[in-house]
C-alpha cells in the first residue's frame, strides 16, 4: 500500500521530518518527508497497511514540539520505493 499525507501545523522543518523518517524506518517503510512551499509537510510512505496505520498515528501525534492541525490522507497502490528520504 501507498499513503500520502499532507500535515498542516507547525511542522515545517527539519525537526518533524526526522521523527516522521525515524519512525517510518522502524517500520520498514519506504518513501520520504518534504516541506511544501505553503508550510505544510508531504509524506509518501509504501509497506504493509498495518505498519502504515502506524505510521499515520504518529502523523497525527507529532513530536512534543510539534503542533499537527490536520492530516489529509489518501491511500493507493504502492509503486516500489525502496528507502525512506528526507527533502
Amino acid at each position: 500500500m501507498r499513503l500520502t499525507a499532507l500535515i498542516s501545523g507547525h511542522v515545517a522543518g527539519v525537526g518533524y521530518r526526522r521523527y516522521v523518517q525515524s519512525k517510518a524506518r522502524a517500520l520498514g517503510l519506504a518513501g520520504s518527508a518534504e516541506n511544501l512551499p505553503d508550510g505544510r509537510v508531504e509524506v509518501v510512505a509504501e509497506g504493509g497497511s498495518t505498519e502504515l496505520e502506524r505510521l499515520l498515528h504518529w502523523l497525527r501525534r507529532g513530536p512534543t514540539h510539534a503542533r499537527v492541525e490536520s492530516v489529509e490522507v489518501q491511500w493507493a497502490e504502492a509503486t516500489g520505493l525502496r528507502e525512506f528520504h528526507l527533502y
